[in-house]
């Protein structure tokens, strides 16, 4: 994921930013306890999303305690004593690093490519580590990456269709956040609506760079006149579409606790991310 999924921080109170400052930093040391020190450097708001969000629809009672930062131990920062809701996010953030890694391999040239061909073996135990612990987001990632790859080969020009395998990544990731048979189809819906966001985001962010390179972007087609100006035309009211659709399915949803921030990510953060990014 590419770390759309953010907080609109200014409408946060202090303490529903101090508990999602532990959400993070748990997640980042639940990666480096669980997949090596250099995992905590793929840490990113939208896993950081779905651990709150699995938290958050749990009964546990989520004790914090302060310790001090492995990167920083002159700074102390608040943990989640248990990380029990932390261990599928960080698993799932390391399966989608490999085949991230994989996917880049497959596409650069050069220098980056000679990079992510270093990083490959570094993170492939990892990889395995974390597949073998959840076979199930090994699978999502997987057939998300073939699906993904059979469409750019096919040169897609259909936003919609270019977008759905990411979609349907995040739907099955999300549905994994509960074991409860309606919460799992509404999780399902704010998923699939959070993954075409977050393609369709990206997709205009990289328009200018990959038209440039060459790469394969859905966009890139019909793209005429000032490109930066176009990519915010096209993808705007899609971007609209889906973060007013991701409420809607939120709205149904049996929040236990976090309610406050994880809906200032979906009212506000969704919003206020795409308008910064793309100058809207």
């Amino acid at each position: 994921m590419f770390g759309y999924i953010r907080i609109a921080k200014p409408e946060l109170k202090v303490k529903e930013y101090e508990m999602y400052k532990a959400v993070y930093c748990s997640l980042c040391r639940s990666l480096g306890k669980s997949y090596g020190i250099l995992s905590r450097f793929t840490l990113s708001y939208d896993f950081t999303f779905l651990a709150l969000l699995n938290m958050a629809l749990s009964d546990s009672c989520d004790a914090v305690e302060r310790k001090r930062c492995a990167f920083n131990p002159l700074k102390k920062c608040n943990y989640c004593k248990s990380d029990y809701g932390l261990k599928m996010p960080s698993a799932a953030a390391m399966v989608m690093l490999y085949y991230k890694i994989k996917d880049n391999i497959a596409d650069e040239k050069g220098l980056k490519k000679l990079g992510f061909m270093l990083l490959s073996p570094v993170f492939s135990r990892a990889h395995k580590k974390a597949a073998a612990q959840y076979p199930e987001i090994e699978d999502i990632v997987s057939r998300y990456i073939s699906a993904q790859n059979s469409l750019e080969a096919d040169n897609c020009r259909e936003l919609d269709r270019a977008a759905d395998p990411t979609a349907k990544a995040l739907s099955e990731l999300l549905m994994l956040c509960s074991e409860d048979y309606v919460q799992k189809r509404v999780l399902e819906r704010l998923g699939y609506c959070l993954g075409r966001y977050i393609y369709i985001l990206d997709a205009a962010c990289d328009l200018p760079s990959d038209i440039k390179s060459g790469s394969y972007n859905v966009l890139k087609y019909e793209a005429e006149g000032d490109i930066a100006d176009y990519a915010k035309k096209r993808a705007v009211p899609q971007l609209y579409f889906s973060s007013n659709e991701a409420a809607k399915a939120f709205e149904l949803l049996n929040i236990k606790k976090y309610k406050s921030i994880l809906g200032n990510i979906i009212y506000l953060g969704l919003e206020d991310t795409f308008k910064k990014e793309l100058n809207a």
